[in-house]
This record gives structure tokens, C-alpha cells and sequence, in this order.
């Protein structure tokens, strides 16, 4: 017996398909590590150029609950006027607004519209998990995505939110509201994207993997792309397996995402070495050479030698694929020059 279809109707702005970078914050090496909106200028430039299809900003990669609010809009800022001058003025910026209240994500959702973005990306609340209850939960997302000028990704990690796990009838509920466009399923279960999409169209409600060692499976069920942190580090590598897949390459995709997996396997051991990876592979390519630039923000620490080294060896496996990718070009060049 097929399973039914959804008929709801589609959603008028549809986060577009493809592969997302998480992307970290950068700071200055001072004590009280300022961002570094210079480096996150020339990161984003950088990421845009090497194919990715869309940015996160503002997520668990970005650290966000060690930003100040001022500190979140000057770097929506920073990195729309990064993609403007660059020639891609509409090009998908997604803000993290994850906060603890209903009110709190509200106005982050405002401020993110405010200062450029174009997707909202939310986490359950989670402070006191055991009060979340399916009905607390469930009105929380309806009540943010009311009130949002942006549409509402869900962003489901257990991994960050004590354990509140949402499931496939929650999200399909969610689903339904004209202003929750997707889901970014960092739990990693394929299964749940099945559900998912053997009841909506990708125009209802589109299915997002939390990573890139699951890309391939998860566009193979239906999905439309991925979020990585490792897109900080081998970003043309990473997109390229979305982009070898919709070419309908399917055997250079799958190719591509065994040694994609692999290299990824260091970024699940902490976001301190997704860091790391991303100032030793990346730094020199975009200008930014000091170390502590990419040092989590305190009180985080940066990872140790041996940890550092075992890093640069599993990641090293990328290193060819990324190198053998061209950047693309685009209207104005980096820092809109020709």
C-alpha cells in the first residue's frame, strides 16, 4: 500500500537545494578575541567560490551562544556585503536564531532579517529539557515561525539540546505551517528522512543531512543537500558531491563521499579540531596565517599537538580531491575587484 502524500500546499520561499557550510567564527588574538570580520569576509568569499550552494551562520559551528546579539548582526552584515561584492547579492544566507524563549528567538529572528539574512535556522529550546514537552515544543516552533520575517529551518541535534530528539511525526507536524521550510537533521537519521519525504515534496518541505559523510544516502532518499562542517575545511569537495549526484554521475558522487567520510570523521570529535582544520587547510588560501584565529573562543580550548596531528593525518585524504577542483568565478571578483 503506497504511503500518502501530503497536500499541503507549496511554501512560497523554499531554501534552495544543495550543500551548506556551517561556517565558524573567527576571532582576533587578543584576550578577549573580538571577531575578526575581516577573516570572516574573506572566509565567506572564499566558501562562495568554491561552490558551495548556501551559508550558515550562527549555528553550533559558529559557536553562536558565545556571541553577543550585536556581535551576530555585525557578521550577518559583514557577510552579505562579502556576496554582494562578489556579484551574488541574493545568494542564501542562513542566521542562526536559536534561543531559550520564545521571545528571544523572535528577536533574533528580527535582527537576522535586519541585517541580511534570508533563511532562519532553529534548535528546540532546551535549558530545562524535561519541561519540553511534545505540546511546549510544538507551539514553540509555531509561535517563532508566526512571528519570523524570515522562513524557519529546523535544526534538530540532540547532541546540543540534552538529548530533545524531535521525531518524524513532530517535524511532519511542523511541516504543515507555512513558514517552516525544511529540516537540518544533525541526529543522522536516515531513516527519519525517509519518513520524511515519502510524505512531502521537496517544494512542501525539504529534508537537509547534518553532514557530509551521509550526503549520498541522503540524497538517495529523497533529500535535497546537506549542512558540513567540513566545508570549512575542503569546501569544492564537499559541494562537489551534491553537484556529481544531480549531474546524475552517481558512481563518482558515491566515489567522492567514501573519502569525504572519512576526512569528516575528525570534525564529529569536536568543533575545536573543524577549526583547527580549517586554519591549517584553508588559512593560507584565503590570507589569514595566524593560528589563533581559528582558536575556539574561550572558555573552549584549542585542541592539543597530538590531537592536532592525528587531524591533519585523517583529513589529509581530502587534500587531492580539493586541490584538483577549480573556484569558480564570479561578476566582480574577490572584493569587488575585477
Amino acid at each position: 500500500m503506497p504511503v500518502s502524500k501530503s497536500t499541503i500546499p507549496k511554501k512560497s520561499i523554499m531554501l534552495p537545494p544543495g550543500v551548506y557550510c556551517p561556517v565558524i567564527s573567527l576571532y582576533k588574538s587578543t584576550k578577549t578575541q573580538e571577531t575578526d570580520l575581516d577573516a570572516m569576509y574573506k572566509h565567506c568569499q572564499y566558501l562562495v567560490r568554491s561552490g558551495q550552494h548556501g551559508l550558515v551562520y550562527q549555528g553550533t559551528n559558529g559557536e553562536a551562544v558565545l556571541l553577543s546579539p550585536s556581535e551576530k548582526k555585525d557578521v550577518l552584515r559583514t557577510v552579505r556585503k562579502a556576496v554582494t561584492d562578489l556579484g551574488v547579492p541574493d545568494y542564501p544566507i542562513v542566521a542562526g536564531i536559536s534561543g531559550q524563549s520564545t521571545n528571544e528567538s523572535i528577536q533574533l529572528a528580527k535582527d537576522a532579517a535586519e541585517a541580511g539574512a534570508s533563511f532562519a535556522l532553529l534548535l528546540p529550546p532546551s535549558f530545562w529539557a524535561k519541561a519540553v514537552s511534545e505540546e511546549a515544543l510544538l507551539q514553540f516552533y509555531r509561535d517563532v515561525a508566526d512571528e519570523s520575517p524570515l522562513p524557519v529551518v529546523i535544526y534538530n541535534f540532540p547532541g546540543v539540546t540534552s538529548g530533545i530528539d524531535l521525531n518524524s511525526d513532530d517535524l511532519a507536524t511542523l511541516a504543515q505551517h507555512p513558514n517552516i521550510v525544511a529540516t537540518k537533521l544533525t541526529c543522522g537519521n536516515v531513516g527519519k528522512a525517509v519518513r520524511l519525504t515519502s510524505k512531502f515534496s521537496p517544494e512542501q518541505f525539504s529534508v537537509y543531512g547534518g553532514s557530509s559523510d551521509f550526503l549520498f544516502p541522503t540524497l538517495e532518499a529523497g533529500g535535497v543537500g546537506c549542512v558540513t562542517g567540513l566545508a570549512n575545511c575542503f569546501p569544492k569537495s564537499t559541494a562537489r558531491i551534491y553537484d556529481l549526484w544531480i549531474e546524475g554521475k552517481v558512481d563518482e558522487a558515491r566515489s567522492l563521499q567514501n573519502v569525504v567520510a572519512n576526512a569528516e570523521w575528525a570534525c564529529k570529535k569536536s568543533l575545536a579540531l573543524t577549526k583547527f582544520g580549517a586554519g591549517y587547510f584553508l588559512g593560507k588560501k584565503i590570507g589569514v596565517e595566524d593560528e589563533r584565529t581559528f582558536y575556539p573562543r574561550r572558555p573552549y580550548l584549542p585542541p592539543s599537538q597530538k590531537m592536532k596531528d592525528w587531524t591533519v593525518e585523517v583529513m589529509s585524504v581530502l587534500v587531492e580531491e580539493e586541490d584538483a577542483i577549480p573556484l569558480k568565478s564570479f561578476g566582480k571578483g574577490v572584493n569587488g575587484t575585477k
